[in-house]
């Protein structure tokens, strides 16, 4: 298991509670609105970072991925426009969450609630350099629906 270790910004509320995984073989963990001030209230299309109120140190080696939670997908239509998000390991600032309101509906973000889902994930960094040819293969240049849609 690895190690996330948190802080709770300045001006945070630390009864929102840290990620937590709802069940045993959740592959996310629940993050949570931190909005002491009151809550956010987005119309359709409308989008604005959310704070969750903390800071994290993730290891060398992993990152953190922001993703949208399902339900609030299928219910609201809310959903994250950068999904998903990367937090970088050497990143120390506050977490914020993008949300944006795709469904048809006014949508309020309020304190403590379960906005998004996080996924802890190894990294692995590449060396890039330029090359005259590529390696050849069966799809070559096709792309964008290249392989059918069933």
């Amino acid at each position: 298991m690895t190690l996330i270790r948190c802080r709770w910004a300045d001006g945070a509320d630390p009864d929102v509670g840290l990620p937590h995984y709802e069940t045993a073989g959740a592959a996310g963990a629940d993050v949570r609105a931190n909005l002491p001030d009151g809550p956010v209230a987005l119309a359709p299309m409308e989008r604005a970072l959310i704070s969750t109120g903390l800071q994290m140190e993730i290891p060398e080696g992993f990152e953190v991925q922001i993703r949208p939670r399902s339900g609030l997908a299928l219910k609201h239509g809310i959903t994250l426009s950068n999904a998903p998000g990367t937090i970088d390991s050497d990143y120390r600032g506050v977490v914020g969450v993008i949300v944006q309101n795709a469904g048809d509906a006014p949508f309020e973000v309020i304190h403590g609630m379960r906005i998004a889902q996080m996924v802890v994930a190894p990294v692995v960094q590449a060396t890039f350099e330029t090359s005259d040819d590529l390696a050849a293969t069966s799809r070559a240049t096709s792309g964008f629906g290249s392989t059918g849609v069933k």
